[in-house]
């Protein structure tokens, strides 16, 4: 089993992407389109303030028919962010988003944030793990040395 640090290093993009507080939810929610994710930290200067995703935006915003132009992030966002450590396992980390029916955890090491896990994250990580047990055990079943 890897360590949230381990996974954090094989990302293919190991950027944190964050937006000001008090931000529009609409740039909040752009930023995720081009950048291709699901949740953005909330940064009030250099403090985290909260984490804003996808579902927050669907239910926040769009079911009680707000403006996402005219409506800050901090309005919206989830004050009580879970994190995690570069030293916990992904079990642990699944075992949390499972728990607490998330998908992001931000990674803070030393009161810094230094990345971000999200469920595909995890998931990429379990298969690569059974995969290679796969082999493992074709290798025995077989004899072949590796």
């Amino acid at each position: 089993m890897k360590s949230v640090a381990q996974i954090l290093k094989s990302k293919s993009n190991q950027s944190v992407y964050t937006i000001a507080a008090t931000d529009s939810v609409y740039n909040a929610v752009k930023l995720m389109a081009e950048q291709r994710i699901g949740a953005v930290v909330v940064t009030d200067g250099d403090k985290i303030a909260g984490i804003i995703s996808e579902r927050d935006y669907a239910r926040k915003i769009v079911l009680m028919e707000r403006s996402s132009k005219a409506t800050p992030v901090q309005d919206i966002m989830t004050r009580a962010v879970i994190f995690v450590r570069p030293d916990q396992s992904s079990d642990e980390c699944m075992a949390l988003m499972t728990e607490r029916r998330m998908r992001h955890l931000p990674v803070i090491d030393q009161e810094r944030l230094v990345g971000m896990i999200s469920i595909g994250d995890l998931v990429k990580n379990v298969i690569a793990e059974q995969e290679f047990t796969i082999q493992q055990l074709e290798h025995y079943i077989t004899g072949e040395r590796t």
